[in-house]
């Protein structure tokens, strides 16, 4: 069972009663059958109208879920032929970073995206999923790699932002990520990037700078976290609710300003509820996206993409 949200409450409720029943039937020759069906069809119901009309504040909140599926996940689930490659050949080897050759459907690519970890041990390896310069650089040097192949790139952003630390500071954190970002944009080959959890600041749009961008129906993109704004302009984060709301940080404000292009469904009640079914379905989509621009030349590739960042926001 998956760990329920603080809005998910009267489901857990439910949920909880299931179970009960469930072990009392298994227990003895109590026939409950009726009543779990009852029960489970109300259950089922309460989910769907839940997620239905979730706030912007509960959907950041299910992009931030701990069980949603993570890069190595999708690794896992959508790749073959895996060759990861590390270090920025400068400093360091960054492991919110991720990044290697794979193969997707019969289809070389080159993929990178942010690791969060699923455990205390995995969280503080990967920094939580906030990348440090090192890793922006990495993310340049195999851009640059895949465009030298002739690879399409393939990014999976799952960031609360990039390492707000001092060594970052100290090291270049703004200039990696600009050069990470103009990296993707000026690339010969198609760049389709996916927003899968958290897209916050720049350190998501440094890996989000492609010809398409995805973006799953729970997820959350935005320039800074919900609880960051309240805090400038309210001075405390208790405010983040109205400042989700404000921002316009989900998938469907976000496509109506042609911030993103699709919207990639989510199972009933986030992807975290059914990973294999998300991950398959994000593949379908990153798959539609990179039939689309296969038969597009370098010229045309980069034309395109630097037409569509510099719309966004043109009233």
């Amino acid at each position: 069972m998956p760990s329920f949200l603080d809005f998910e409450k009267p489901i857990a409720e439910l949920q909880a009663r299931i179970d009960e029943l469930r072990e009392t039937a298994e227990a003895g020759d109590v026939d409950l059958a009726a009543d779990i069906g009852r029960l489970q069809s109300k259950s089922d119901k309460l989910l769907r109208d839940t997620f239905s009309r979730l706030t912007p504040w509960q959907k950041t909140q299910v992009a931030r879920h701990p069980e949603r599926p993570h890069f190595k996940n999708y690794v896992a689930g959508l790749f073959e032929e895996w060759l990861p490659l590390a270090g920025d050949r400068a400093f360091a080897d960054d492991q919110a970073i991720i990044g290697g050759f794979a193969t997707f459907r019969g289809r070389r690519v080159l993929a990178i995206g942010h690791e969060k970890g699923d455990d205390t041990a995995t969280r503080l390896r990967h920094n939580f999923g906030m990348g440090k310069p090192e890793g922006y650089r990495k993310a340049i040097r195999l851009v640059e790699l895949a465009d030298r192949f002739g690879l399409p790139v393939v990014t999976l952003v799952d960031t609360s932002g990039a390492f707000p630390g001092i060594q970052a500071e100290e090291r270049g954190q703004a200039e990696a990520i600009a050069r990470s970002t103009e990296a993707c944009l000026a690339a010969g080959v198609p760049v389709i990037a996916a927003i899968v959890g958290e897209g916050g600041s720049g350190g998501a749009v440094a890996l989000a700078a492609g010809n398409r961008v995805l973006m799953f129906e729970h997820a959350v993109y935005s320039v800074i976290s919900p609880e960051g704004c309240a805090s400038i302009l309210w001075r405390t984060a208790d405010k983040a609710a109205d400042a989700a709301e404000a921002m316009r940080v989900t998938a469907q404000d976000l496509k109506q300003l042609g911030i993103i292009d699709t919207i990639v469904p989510e199972p009933l009640g986030g992807a975290h509820r059914a990973p294999v079914q998300a991950i398959q379905s994000l593949g379908d989509a990153l798959e539609k996206a990179l039939g689309d621009l296969a038969p597009h030349s370098s010229r045309e590739l980069c034309a395109e993409r630097r037409a569509k960042f510099l719309a966004m926001g043109r009233l």
